[in-house]
Order: C-alpha cells, then sequence, then structure tokens
C-alpha cells in the first residue's frame, strides 16, 4: 500500500469516473471534493454566531474575529468555508435564519451554479504610436499582415484599438481616433478576416465603435464600463457584445494614488450595476463581458487581490477578461523592462485562467496559446 497526496483535480467527475465509482455515487462525491470559501464582509453579529453554529453542525465552519461572541461590534467580517455539499445545505438551512442570513444563504445559492466557458486568447493590435508597449503598434499597412499571424498562431478575438489609455496617456479627438482605425476597419470588411476570427474594437467612442462595428466587428471592448448608453445601445442595434471594465478614474488620473475600502467589493458593486444599466437598454447578459480592469486605478496588492479571487466575478454569468499583459505590476514585482515582461505575464495570466477569467487579452498569441494548452492538460 502506498498514499499520495493528490493536487488540484478540475474534474472531479472524470476523475471519479475513472476509478470506476458508481453513476450514483459521482454526484454526491464531487460536492464532497470541492473545498470552497467565502468572504463575508460586515455580516451582523448576531448573524455570525447563528451561522458559526449552523456550519460547525454540518461539518462546515466560520471564521469569526475573537469579538463575537460577546457581541463587541455589530457586525463582523467572516470567512466561511467548506465542501459544496455543505454550501448547499447552508444555502437551503439559512432561509429560515433572521438578521440578513437569507441574503447570504441566496448569495451562497448563487455562486454554487456559474456558468463556464471555454478559454479564447484575445490578441492586441494598437493603430497609434504611443501604446505602452511597442511590439503592438502597427500602421494600416502592417496591421493585416499582423492580424494574419495572430489567427495564424490561434488568436480567437483581435482586438483594435487607436486611444492609448496607458497611466498618463492624453485624450485624442474622435475625428483623430477614427482617421488611424479606419484604414485597418476598411481592410478587415474588404477581406472579410470577420470570417477568421471575432473583432473587438477598442473604443468608447461612438461615431469610431459605429464604423467599426459596420466593418465587421462584434466586440465593443470599452474602458469606461459602458458609462455611455449610446454604447450600449450600438451593441443592442448591431448584436454586438459589449466588455465592460472597471476602471478608477481617467487615463490621466487613474495611478494617483487609487485608494479603496475594498477593491473587491467595489469592482463587484460597479458590475452588478452597469449590467443592471445594460440590460435595462435591451442587452442580455449573455452578451456581456467583464474585466476587472488590471492597472486601471489599482495598486499593485489591488491586481494581485483580483487576480487572486476573479472566481467570484463568474457570479454575475458573464465571460471574464483578463488584461495583465506586459503591465508595471510585472515591474514592481520584479523590476523588468517591458519587453522583456512575457514570462510574468504567462505566470499572471495562468492563474487568471485558473481562478475563473475566460478570455486572455494578450500581445504574445502564439506563446499563450501554447501554456494555455499545456495549462489545460495539467487540470
Amino acid at each position: 500500500m502506498y498514499i499520495y497526496k493528490l493536487g488540484n483535480i478540475s474534474d472531479k467527475k472524470a476523475a471519479l469516473k475513472a476509478l470506476g465509482v458508481e453513476s450514483g455515487g459521482v454526484s454526491i462525491m464531487e460536492k464532497k471534493m470541492e473545498l470552497l470559501s467565502f468572504f463575508i464582509k460586515d455580516l451582523k453579529t448576531p448573524a455570525a454566531n447563528i451561522l458559526k453554529q449552523d456550519a460547525l453542525s454540518i461539518g462546515a465552519d466560520l471564521a469569526v474575529p475573537s469579538g463575537v461572541i460577546l457581541c463587541e461590534k455589530p457586525t463582523y467580517d467572516c470567512i466561511l468555508m467548506g465542501t459544496r455539499k455543505h454550501m448547499e445545505v447552508l444555502s437551503k438551512k439559512e432561509l429560515a435564519q433572521p438578521f440578513g442570513l437569507k441574503t447570504v444563504a441566496t448569495e451562497l445559492k448563487s455562486f454554487l451554479f456559474v456558468k463556464t466557458y471555454p478559454t479564447q486568447i484575445m490578441g492586441v493590435i494598437n493603430a497609434n504610436d504611443d501604446s505602452f508597449f511597442a511590439g503592438s503598434r502597427f500602421k494600416a499597412e502592417d496591421a493585416i499582415d499582423a492580424i494574419d499571424q495572430m489567427i495564424e498562431d490561434g488568436a480567437d478575438i483581435i482586438d483594435v484599438g487607436a486611444v492609448s489609455s496607458r497611466p498618463g496617456a492624453s485624450m485624442v479627438s474622435e475625428l483623430v481616433e477614427l482617421e488611424r482605425i479606419k484604414p485597418i476597419c476598411d481592410m478587415i470588411a474588404s477581406e472579410k478576416l470577420y470570417e477568421k476570427a471575432i473583432f473587438s474594437v477598442d473604443s468608447y467612442t461612438p461615431l469610431v465603435i459605429e464604423y467599426a462595428l459596420k466593418s465587421g466587428f462584434t466586440l465593443i471592448n470599452d474602458i469606461t464600463g459602458a458609462s455611455d448608453e449610446v454604447i450600449i445601445k450600438l451593441a443592442v442595434e448591431y448584436e454586438a457584445k459589449l466588455c465592460i471594465m472597471h476602471m478608477k478614474g481617467t487615463p490621466e488620473t487613474m495611478q494617483k494614488d487609487p485608494d479603496y475600502e475594498d477593491v473587491m467589493v467595489e469592482v463587484s458593486q460597479f458590475f452588478e450595476a452597469r449590467i443592471a444599466k445594460c440590460e435595462a437598454l435591451g442587452l442580455e447578459r449573455k452578451d456581456i463581458i467583464l474585466d476587472v480592469g488590471i492597472g486601471f486605478g489599482k495598486t499593485l496588492e489591488h491586481n494581485i487581490t483580483l487576480i487572486k479571487n476573479m472566481d467570484h466575478f463568474k457570479v454575475f454569468g458573464c465571460e471574464v477578461l483578463v488584461g495583465a499583459s506586459r503591465k508595471s505590476m510585472i515591474d514592481k514585482i520584479i523590476s523588468t523592462p517591458t519587453d522583456e515582461r512575457l514570462p510574468g505575464t504567462l505566470a499572471l495570466h495562468l492563474k487568471a485562467v485558473e481562478n475563473g477569467a475566460s478570455i486572455v487579452r494578450c500581445h504574445d498569441v502564439a506563446e499563450h496559446k501554447q501554456a494555455l494548452a499545456v495549462f489545460h492538460v495539467l487540470r
């Protein structure tokens, strides 16, 4: 006999079937194999004490500060931990409890049944000369060659933009932006490249977005997070998807001492409000993509927190995009110039995919295709 510790098993059902477990037992046991942890912010003290006892009674647990039992404060932050089976039981049991535990039960249930999406690679093409990574800048005549190469390398989506959103970048007029991107749009349309890949327009300017949509683009990548209703209406009119990104401030101001009481809570509340706005204007949730905005009004600590907890954002039922490609957070971890940040990029993106991201926005398509292929086999 020999015993060894198993690593993380992504497909628990397949592992149990391979072992020869009876079909009836597979669905029961796979729920017991997945350990889940939930951070609960500002839980009322009586609710914390009730939830603690209910969790312990079924073999789960609630980590609470020492003052909870004496009710020293009205609310506390807690961490609930247990298997998927435990959470299913608690999501039913707490419906009958007071002090806001019904809301906890409802939230738990929403986390247990989230939709999963296949991983897609989004390549980056910039039609401006001031984007932070020189390797993504292309003149119109070179852009099509670069697009063809990205498609050959395995890109599912090509994101084309004409205005830099790097920290401190200045704004340009919509006519200048259109002048930059128009030749690329025209070539994509004339060569029907939209039949080979999905094309995304990286813009928040209605004039530019509509031109791209008329050229065969079917995704809008809006760094302002659907702040303009006109953009939402364009997505509905042209049956396009809309990527909503969270950004604190503007490109000119976003990295001037960004501050959050809790970055996870603030970004979640932002998405909740913007999704509601989109749905009210007729855009379906299946056509919404969420981007937490790595580097857009965040410190290194904020970025790391968002990547570590990216699985949370799947609760909205939307695809989740990660875009950390060659960004300065890598330089803050280990001093590295932009053109040498591919290894750090791959580490961040693989972790984000492991934690729930399904679209990876990157400058290096071939390298990501290979890394993700190996990663998925390991899972």
